[in-house]
């Protein structure tokens, strides 16, 4: 059942939304930015699976997501999966390290991100919003990725590619 649930949890990272301004140094620059990446179901780890009382189940992993193109570097995604009606729910948080454009090594953060997945088909669906750390003393970011699954390697991870903006702010 694991391994079946972890197949099916094709990552999309998705949406694309307005960046909030106030308070904020003005925007140094905006990227358009594109690429691919993989999401290692393989080397995923599942710390618990729990049947909810609806006779459907809750699963609590980690995976890996390596990102190519404009955003270079990995996701570490700690997702919970609930599993309802056909449907499995996606949330969590997960944390990127790399570069994007060229840029210096960063670390950005999402605690929003979602992600639906209709069990019949594969669709996916989400949303992901990439934030800079708090203590952040260069450059700060922010992103939104609309990324769509591209189907399986042999191997049986995730391949996807994604599109998106990044946003640069003054230090």
């Amino acid at each position: 059942m694991r391994i079946a649930i972890a197949a099916l949890g094709v990552v999309v990272l998705g949406g694309a939304s307005l960046f909030a301004l106030s308070g904020r140094a003005e925007s140094k620059q905006q990227l358009e930015v594109s690429g691919s990446g993989t999401h290692y179901f393989t080397t995923a780890i599942v710390h618990s699976q729990e049947p909810t009382p609806e006779q459907w189940m809750t699963q609590r992993s980690t995976d890996i997501v390596e990102l190519r193109g404009d955003l270079e570097g990995y996701l570490l995604y700690h997702v919970t999966s609930e599993i309802v009606d056909g449907t499995m729910v996606n949330t969590g948080k997960q944390a990127f390290s790399g570069t994007i454009g060229g840029s210096e090594p960063l670390y950005l953060f999402d605690d929003e991100f979602r992600f639906d997945v209709d069990l019949a088909t594969g669709a996916t669906t989400g949303i992901v919003k990439l934030r800079e750390s708090k203590d952040a003393r260069e450059g700060k970011y922010r992103c939104d990725l609309e990324v769509i699954g591209t189907g399986l390697t042999p191997e049986g991870n995730a391949s996807v590619s994604y599109t998106g903006t990044c946003e640069e702010f003054g230090g």
